[in-house]
């Protein structure tokens, strides 16, 4: 088949090695510009670089409705187009145009987690299991019919660093078994229609989302510094006015009660900082405190850089 693929980073980099390694034509890449967006240079191989290596023409855009980019899909006749992580919507009479239509590779486990940063939104809210799902786009975002979904396991000290690994792996072995679904006709009948009433969407995550609030319980905390893992930007809080990154943490022993966000007490390797919104109970583990990292790059361990016990931690300077 002859394809176009449409994708950004290295989610879409990824698809194109596939698509390349395939038996199929890739005749035209869109792509996005580089951006300064701090989860858009995360995981940035190109795209681009990787089409022109190729001799693939490239066309860079931040929005597919012009009538350049429309003119060139149709003049490449693709039989399918593929995307992936492409970052805003697709028209009708782009994602209509070839005659499979639109095959769109999203990292969750559709119908749930549509949207962005799925992987780690779904850590954060303590899911089992993340995965990738290859389906038909249509009108509505990641809405499509179904055709393969694959799932990993989500371990008890993943972090989102490590999903990432895991789920971009599956990347490949999804758009070659759906392409060849498609080409030889077997998909007929394959195609499952998502269940609307389990949708979720999530939005980006920005600076804001990154942000401990210590009322939150302990356990959510974990996940939040698990989520945030390197080189995601880090989930911090505020020590005596100066902003300070959680590199790394887990739950304490102990079960330490008072006033959210008090640096309370030693335990094992660590510190331990009250949390929770029923801290006041003294029934709630505390968020233990490994290492932290402050905004000139300095990092240390959290018994180190805390040398006395006593005052709070706080969502703001």
């Amino acid at each position: 088949m002859r394809v176009v693929m449409f994708g950004y980073q290295t989610w879409g980099h990824r698809t194109l090695r596939a698509l390349l390694d395939s038996d199929h034509e890739v005749v035209l890449v869109v792509t996005h510009p580089k951006s300064d967006h701090a989860y858009e240079k995360i995981w940035d191989d190109s795209v681009a670089e990787l089409a022109e290596k190729n001799d693939v023409p490239v066309l860079l855009r931040n929005r597919p409705d012009d009538p350049e980019l429309l003119a060139a899909l149709r003049e490449a006749r693709p039989d399918i187009i593929v995307a992936n992580n492409w970052r805003t919507w697709l028209p009708p009479e782009v994602f209509d145009l070839p005659p499979h239509g639109t095959l769109n590779v999203h990292d969750s486990l559709l119908p749930a987690y549509a949207g962005f940063s799925p992987i780690i939104w779904a850590l954060l809210n303590g899911e089992e299991r993340v995965g990738v799902t290859a389906h038909r786009m249509n009108g509505e975002l990641d809405a499509g019919d179904i055709l393969v979904q694959r799932a990993v396991p989500v371990g008890p000290a993943d972090t989102a660093t490590d999903l990432f690994h895991r789920t971009v792996d599956l990347i490949a072995p999804i758009v070659h078994e759906s392409l060849e679904l498609i080409a030889s006709g077997r998909d007929a009948g394959r195609w499952l229609p998502q269940d609307r009433g389990r949708a979720s969407f999530f939005h980006k995550r920005s600076r804001e989302d990154s942000r401990i609030d210590w009322r939150r319980p302990a356990e959510w905390l974990e996940r939040l510094v698990r989520a945030q893992s390197d080189p995601y930007p880090n989930a911090y809080t505020y020590h005596r006015g100066q902003r300070l990154r959680i590199v790394s943490a887990a739950l304490s022993q102990g079960r330490y009660g008072g006033t959210p966000g008090r640096v309370f007490i030693r335990e094992g390797d660590g510190v331990v900082v009250v949390a929770g919104p029923e801290a006041h109970t003294g029934r709630h583990p505390g968020l233990l405190l490994r290492r932290v990292r402050t905004d000139d790059g300095g990092e240390y361990a959290a018994g180190d850089y805390f040398r006395t016990m006593g005052g709070y931690l706080t969502d703001r300077p």
